[in-house]
């Protein structure tokens, strides 16, 4: 590999975790929980919004995000949850950028 073709590659590496830090920091502390406590979080709040998405290929898990006191929360689960009186949109996909 010449020396250009090794900057590219670093710099294209560099390009890429900078633009997952920005999305970070757009998004906030977000969260993961285990399903349970998810639940419990819900059932504090008056008026919950919830994302759901379903896992596809290798992860068939139901996905969850909620936002409780500018926290974004983040849960996966084998079945579905049972969220209450919570509002749920369905999403085709939900990425937490790792």
């Amino acid at each position: 590999m010449s020396n250009g073709a090794v900057a590219a590659t670093t710099a294209a590496g560099a390009a890429a975790a900078a633009a997952m830090a920005r999305a970070t920091k757009a998004m906030g502390a977000i969260v993961q929980v285990k399903p349970e406590v998810f639940l419990q979080l819900l059932a504090k709040t008056e008026s919950s919004l919830v994302i759901g998405a379903k896992g596809i290929f290798w992860n068939r898990n139901f996905k969850y995000l909620t936002n409780v006191k500018g926290f974004f929360f983040y849960t996966e689960s084998p079945s579905v949850l049972p969220l209450g009186s919570a509002e749920l949109v369905w999403a085709e996909k939900i990425w937490i950028p790792s």
